[in-house]
């Protein structure tokens, strides 16, 4: 798989970070989009010291949740995340005021979604800004099942142990590189058509 992502992000001109436990963090969103399931993926590539590639592949939602689908918290729409690479933005912070996660610190662009139905909507129209868009956990503890409010747009680990290595590999990370963090979003089909 590491190979795959590899060819995607140099396929698509993105950036690809190389230093020794500099994080790439790579989304990879299901062709199927069913709403309120964990069925998509984030993924973590760096090399260590010695050159060699690490890949971490967790299990996570890059849309939002059923309700926010129905209860827009934006009058235009609900924000689902448009695939792309957004360079340097996000960074150590405090999800809600409540605990660490990868916070939203530079624009990124999102489809809206003003259907109100409780599904997917990719066709909606685009908007580019500050929207609090963060990568976090669900639940305090064990696995969740469904996103129901624990995303409203962000980028959500369903396992709170997962999300955890993850942020033990950020922090390093941060120790290295300082406070800044690039974030990728592929479709998965579409990765895997252009890695063939």
């Amino acid at each position: 798989m590491k190979e795959k992502l590899i060819a995607a992000l140099m396929g698509h001109g993105y950036r690809l970070f190389t230093r020794p436990f500099e994080l790439n963090i790579i989304g990879l969103r299901s062709e199927h989009l069913l709403p309120n399931v964990f069925n998509d993926t984030i993924n973590i590539l760096y090399k260590d010291d010695k050159g060699g590639w690490h890949h971490h592949c967790y299990h996570a939602t890059t849309d939002p949740g059923t309700y926010w689908l129905k209860n827009p918290l934006n009058p235009q729409g609900t924000a689902i995340l448009k695939e792309g690479q957004y360079v340097n933005s996000h960074m150590i912070g405090l999800h809600r005021q409540k605990y660490e996660a990868l916070v939203q610190h530079n624009p990124v662009t999102v489809i809206r979604d003003v259907k109100r139905d409780g599904m997917l909507n990719m066709g909606g129209k685009e908007d580019t800004g500050l929207f609090g868009i963060n990568i976090h956990r669900a639940q305090q503890a064990g696995t969740t099942k469904l996103i129901d409010k624990f995303s409203a747009g962000c980028q959500v680990f369903a396992n709170a142990e997962d999300f955890g290595v993850f942020m033990e590999l950020c922090q390093r990370h941060k120790q290295l590189y300082g406070n800044g963090f690039t974030y990728t979003l592929l479709r998965e089909d579409a990765m895997l058509s252009m890695a063939a």
